[in-house]
């Protein structure tokens, strides 16, 4: 689904988040996808916020970076808001409406469902198919956000002389690349229920599937620069290279996993039995088959084990580009230990075959 309508012509993915800009390029190749480019270009403190765009000028400046680390001469970008700036929601509606009939049942529906003046969101749907059970009724996606968190985004990526050709929400990027999870589940996700906890610089987006299909999402406000702030305080760094430590171990004590690193873990272990015990207590379901942690804080060694054993429920890294071939100017060892943090960036990528 899209807030812009996109031509098929190839396209990056770009994941604005609060503390950097992913950009992930890919192609078509025999039997899946080949990754042909990519970068990561981290963000001024305070330039998104909670993952509001605060400073787009700055934003902007990323994008045009990391443009140009990957090496791309792609001009047409694939960009989302974060869920808990849009809304979206299945309706019914009756079968064989005509286009004009069914944009205006939507505007019905959307005036009754979206909190603000249809003027002030961008708004879209899409047709997933006959009503189950009812033959007579289509499921219709809608999907709307205030266009203002539309806007700074498209402004951002302009600004590095891109064009945004379409606009998704981040819970539906997670979803579209959660097919290129499912060969390393249990069963391959079939008849499982399976948790794909997102853990970014300051928020946790938590995902469940159900059989392939997202049954629930909620963002929580939980992430790594938890342990980034406790590795400045404690070893009196700036954010910087605070950053830059917690990702090589570079100049970090040798007590640093006993006193820091260990302690930060066993948090993100009882931050995500928590965020599991939210999703219990409003589903109706009492049980997760499997966990994929995701993210940048995924890339910590051994968080996946640990999380299993807290949880009871096996546990493994989210790798999306396991089964992908690579261009001749990736990296590929530096893009499997990015790969947890680019699930949103691959499902974006993935919308330019739509």
């Amino acid at each position: 689904m899209s807030f812009l309508k996109s031509r098929h012509t190839p396209k990056f993915g770009i994941d604005i988040s609060s503390s950097s800009v992913k950009l992930l390029e890919l192609s078509e190749a025999r039997k899946g996808y080949r990754v042909e480019a990519y970068a990561i270009v981290p963000l001024s403190t305070g330039a998104v916020q909670e993952k509001n765009i605060a400073e787009i000028e700055a934003v902007g400046d990323a994008v045009q970076e990391a443009i140009s680390r990957a090496g791309t001469k792609t001009k047409e970008a694939v960009i989302a808001v974060p869920g808990s700036a849009a809304i979206s929601k299945i309706v019914n509606l009756p079968a064989g409406l005509s286009d004009d009939e069914m944009e205006a049942q939507i505007q019905m529906e959307a005036d009754q469902s979206i909190p603000y003046p249809l003027e002030e969101v961008n708004l879209d749907f899409e047709v997933l198919g006959p009503t189950q059970g009812n033959p007579n009724t289509v499921d219709v996606l809608l999907a709307a956000s205030r266009s203002e968190h539309v806007e700074r985004r498209v402004a951002a990526v302009e600004l590095a002389k891109v064009k945004a050709r379409i606009v998704d929400i981040e819970p539906f990027a997670v979803e579209n690349a959660f097919q290129l999870l499912t060969p390393s589940l249990p069963d391959q996700g079939r008849e499982q229920t399976i948790a794909v906890v997102d853990i970014g610089a300051t928020m946790t987006d938590l995902s469940v599937f159900r059989d392939g299909r997202m049954i629930y999402t909620r963002e929580h406000a939980f992430g790594g620069n938890q342990l980034t702030e406790e590795i400045m305080r404690r070893y009196q760094l700036n954010y910087q290279e605070a950053g830059k430590a917690k990702k090589t171990g570079a100049g970090l004590p040798d007590t640093y996993n006993e006193e820091v690193l260990n302690p930060f873990k066993e948090n993100v272990t009882q931050q995500v039995t928590r965020f599991l015990q939210f999703f219990y207590s409003s589903s109706g379901f009492d049980q997760i088959d499997h966990i994929v942690v995701g993210g940048g804080t995924a890339a910590i060694p051994g968080l996946d084990d640990m999380v299993a054993e807290s949880t009871g429920t096996s546990a493994s890294t989210a790798n999306p580009f396991a089964n992908m071939k690579t261009g001749s100017r990736v990296p590929r060892q530096a893009l499997a230990n990015d790969a947890p943090s680019l699930l949103i960036a691959c499902g974006l990528a993935l919308r330019s075959f739509d």
